[in-house]
């Protein structure tokens, strides 16, 4: 074989020479600003975080930004002893818990009677349950209240007697306020589905039951998730509504009870601290135990053109 006709096999690059020609200028700007976009947010969190392990003293004598003398969990014992935040962590969950297994019950037969059932005016209706996100809730606040003290309700029901100072005023509003975000995700979601699929089904005889409840809703579930744990967050954090609504103290939902932490002439902002971190927790483990579903159902779709 002459010299002319061989020919010199180049090697191949290394990996970590490739994954460094890879890497653009602009690439690492982005990761730089979402780095520090999600140091902005993160802040705050690390901040109370660090606060609540150190006493108020020496806070007061280095500032909030130095380093620490002495770190303990003591604040957390006494934010939780001191606010009775058991007693709110239980109201919490009885607004939370039905609001949202509610919300989405209700939201997933709307949403698929809009999406796979052919009705007049679905669209329409799809817009009026968008458009009422966009109502503010002070502008009905008012309405309301006057309302809620004309509704009777049983003893067994409300101590009042009236809707008014009850937890079922809070979760109606609740259900009525986030029904309308459930139902246009929802909806969307559904109409991405396969039509095969329900086609298939019709002709193997299922009703429109069968068709919800057996085939649709399990394909819904990285959508229900998210929404879960979406509707989850914005219930438990809430605090107009239950301020609005119930006038009996035993009754407010947890975010109350870091009232009951601030002293008539003087606040221990890291007592403040740790009670508030306390309260952030259960969202947290919420996030945790969905996250999986939560990323799928934010990622749907990102892929199809």
């Amino acid at each position: 074989m002459t010299t002319t006709q061989a020919t010199r096999v180049r090697p191949a690059p290394s990996a970590p020479t490739a994954a460094r020609r890879r890497i653009r200028p602009g690439r690492l700007g982005v990761h730089a600003f979402l780095m520090a976009v999600s140091l902005a947010f993160l802040a705050p969190l690390l901040l109370a975080v660090y606060a609540s392990l150190r006493p108020y003293d020496e806070t007061s004598e280095y500032g909030y930004f130095s380093l620490p003398r002495h770190l303990s969990l003591d604040y957390y014992r006494q934010a939780f002893t001191d606010s009775g935040m058991t007693k709110y962590f239980v109201n919490t969950m009885i607004i939370a818990i039905p609001g949202v297994l509610v919300t989405l019950f209700l939201a997933s037969f709307v949403a698929f009677a809009l999406a796979r059932l052919r009705m007049r005016g679905g669209l329409v209706l799809l817009m009026l349950f968008t458009a009422g996100n966009l109502l503010p809730q002070q502008v009905i606040v008012t309405p309301l209240y006057v309302v809620f003290n004309r509704i009777p309700l049983p003893y067994w029901m409300s101590d009042s007697m009236t809707m008014f100072d009850s937890y079922w005023a809070v979760v109606l509003v609740q259900i009525g306020f986030q029904l309308g975000f459930c139902v246009f995700v929802l909806a969307n979601f559904m109409r991405t589905l396969p039509k095969e699929i329900l086609e298939a089904a019709i002709v193997d005889g299922a009703g429109v039951w069968t068709q919800f409840w057996r085939i649709t809703l399990p394909l819904c579930r990285p959508a229900l998730a998210a929404l879960g744990t979406l509707q989850f967050t914005w219930m438990y954090n809430d605090f107009l509504w239950a301020l609005v609504f119930i006038s009996d103290g035993d009754k407010l939902p947890v975010t109350s009870a870091l009232n009951n932490l601030r002293g008539q002439f003087f606040t221990d902002y890291n007592l403040l601290a740790a009670g508030s971190v306390i309260v952030a927790l259960p969202t947290l483990i919420v996030f945790l135990l969905l996250q999986r579903h939560f990323i799928a159902g934010l990622t749907l779709g990102a892929g199809k053109g």
